[in-house]
């Protein structure tokens, strides 16, 4: 028993995530004053990635205790979650939000801990034209900026793989 437990705890990963005064979330494995423990089941060490799922963070398609800033529904519609993307194909994002956005709130995604900026004030939909191979994890997060409140969805992660030069649609007759 006592195997089985060192086996898990050599492969749990603890990353810590805190969103900063411009409402910017960050992941680190360093932990940070207020930051928030972040349990993962695989070590993602060397990847480059945050982890999926957080303790107090519904997983993907739990219902949440109530509104979220007055929002029932705040999720994100597309990518899916541990959805496989090839070559250069355009990745549309969208966010599933009822009713619509308040007026005076503030949206934004963050795409592997980074504000994404290129995609529009308060875009609820959008493309992300080409991303090099690699794991991506997506946020979208609301922010009522009378009050400071904000809120993030749960975060999807999605894979971009390239295909091979080597494969046979590359082979020339």
């Amino acid at each position: 028993m006592l195997a089985a437990l060192a086996a898990f705890a050599g492969q749990a990963a603890v990353v810590y995530k805190w969103t900063d005064a411009d409402g910017v979330v960050h992941y680190s494995d360093q932990p940070v004053p207020g930051a928030e423990k972040i349990y993962t089941s695989a070590s993602s060490a060397g990847t480059g990635s945050p982890a999926r799922a957080t303790p107090d963070i519904p997983a993907p398609g739990a219902q949440r205790a109530g509104p979220v800033l007055g929002y029932t529904d705040f999720s994100i519609a597309s990518p899916q979650p541990d959805q496989t993307f090839f070559g250069d194909e355009v990745i549309t994002v969208s966010l599933a939000l009822s009713p619509e956005l308040k007026q005076n709130h503030v949206l934004t995604w963050h795409l592997n801990g980074r504000e994404l900026e290129d995609q529009g004030p308060n875009a609820t939909q959008f493309r992300l034209p080409h991303l090099d191979r690699n794991t991506y994890v997506l946020t979208a997060i609301i922010t009522d900026p009378q009050s400071g409140e904000s809120r993030s969805t749960d975060s999807v992660t999605f894979f971009v793989r390239q295909p091979s030069a080597l494969s046979p649609q590359h082979q020339r007759p």
